[in-house]
């Protein structure tokens, strides 16, 4: 069956172009086009997609209106298993968090290859979190940052171990690496990620950071 998809994005070459491509994979469907939050918001529940490609920025800055964070969240409130990926020009991590947050589940830039994208939409399908390496980069150094002063009651239902999991990838920590400061094997280190992405309702490695951080 194909993984049907909808295009939120208020430029219209780049909306235009998005759906050709989607079109013109035989493993997609089009559902529909939306050139602002509002319209998606209204007419998506009727018929809801398995996946939302969203524009962060679909509003300019300061102007009225939602942006793809707040359509996202939104849309996940009436239609939880939508899953969203946010297309944007931008790798400023706050707006990143600020996706992730909202329930996005992947992140690539507009400059990506077409290729690129239709991979991420599958791969997000699939169970994945894709996510363009310049925006992984981003996200990595913002978590080289202090460890919270206060740690979050979210974290609370962690064991002892699962939190130093949890910092080490917070840290920016690959799996081997993570295994190696935590004296641990690297299939011991996915067996706590699994566990603290239950405890957390998390579906990834960025949304578990992300709690961890307080954000």
């Amino acid at each position: 069956m194909a993984v049907r998809v909808s295009i939120i994005e208020d430029d219209r070459i780049t909306r235009e172009s998005l759906a050709t491509l989607v079109r013109r994979d035989p493993e997609l469907q089009l559902v529909d086009c939306y050139a602002g939050a509002e319209a998606a918001i209204k007419n998506i529940p009727s018929d809801p997609p398995d996946i939302v490609i969203v524009d962060v920025n679909l509003t300019p800055p300061g102007s009225p209106g939602l942006d793809g964070a707040d359509c996202v969240a939104s849309l996940k409130s009436t239609c939880p298993r939508i899953q969203a990926i946010m297309l944007t020009v931008y790798d400023d991590h706050q707006r990143i968090f600020k996706s992730l947050r909202a329930g996005a589940a992947g992140y690539i830039l507009k400059r990506a290859r077409p290729a690129e994208i239709i991979a991420a939409i599958k791969q997000l399908d699939a169970g994945g979190a894709p996510m363009s390496l310049e925006v992984a980069r981003s996200v990595v150094a913002s978590f080289h940052g202090p460890t919270p002063q206060t740690e979050s009651p979210a974290l609370a239902v962690l064991t002892r171990r699962e939190k130093q999991i949890l910092a080490l990838l917070a840290q920016g920590g690959s799996a081997k690496e993570i295994a190696t400061a935590a004296g641990v094997s690297q299939g011991t280190v996915r067996v706590h990620l699994h566990a603290i992405y239950q405890k957390l309702g998390v579906d990834n490695r960025l949304q578990a950071v992300n709690v961890f951080l307080g954000r």
